[in-house]
């Protein structure tokens, strides 16, 4: 046994892990970019991020791992936070140097929302299209229950008063309301 055998065991077990964390990554692509949106609230950051955390697993060695989708899980959301991080320096940065150059402090200066544009509003339109559309397919009790709690503000008890049904009926109508929501919504994507 020579001294160079134990390494490439290394590298083999790594490139390994390395691997199986990118087939695990494809296995859950949809459900991690999911949580991406969620977590960005722009659909292209959050493909963005995926690509960069794909780009991360393939060039990163990294030892053994007990649970490969929390890690990738965990992997996203350290991105997430990286570019918040950096998003938060460059406005500082910037309000800094007109500070310099104009003697102009942070509240003087307008900056404009680099998530929202003439695209965003229109995205955000066709999700809040589909969203009413959604809303309007539900059945007719779980409709008026789901519209009373989520965009009246009700309480569970006073929704129920008005619809003079139990607590758990208004529940079980609100659940079934969020669960038609969620099918329509990713139908939608």
């Amino acid at each position: 046994m020579t001294g160079a055998e134990p390494r490439d065991q290394a590298a083999a077990i790594m490139h390994g892990a390395s691997s199986g964390l990118a087939a695990l990554l494809d296995k859950h692509r949809g459900e991690i970019l999911r949580f991406l949106r969620a977590r960005t609230r722009d659909p292209s950051e959050a493909e963005d991020v995926m690509q960069e955390l794909w780009l991360k697993l393939h060039g990163t060695r990294i030892g053994p791992i007990s649970n490969g989708r929390a890690y990738l899980f965990q992997m996203a959301n350290h991105l997430v936070l990286d570019r918040a991080r950096e998003r938060r320096r460059r406005v500082l940065r910037n309000q800094a140097w007109a500070q310099q150059e104009y003697g102009a402090g942070p509240e003087a200066m307008e900056t404009a929302d680099p998530g929202f544009g003439p695209d965003r509003e229109a995205i955000e339109a066709e999700e809040l299209r589909s969203l009413a559309a959604a809303i309007d397919s539900l059945p007719e009790g779980a409709r008026r229950a789901f519209c009373m709690h989520k965009l009246d503000g009700l309480s569970h008890a006073e929704v129920a008063a008005r619809l003079n049904i139990s607590r758990s009926g208004v529940e079980k109508h609100i659940a079934l309301a969020m669960q038609h929501l969620r099918r329509a919504l990713l139908a939608a994507e």
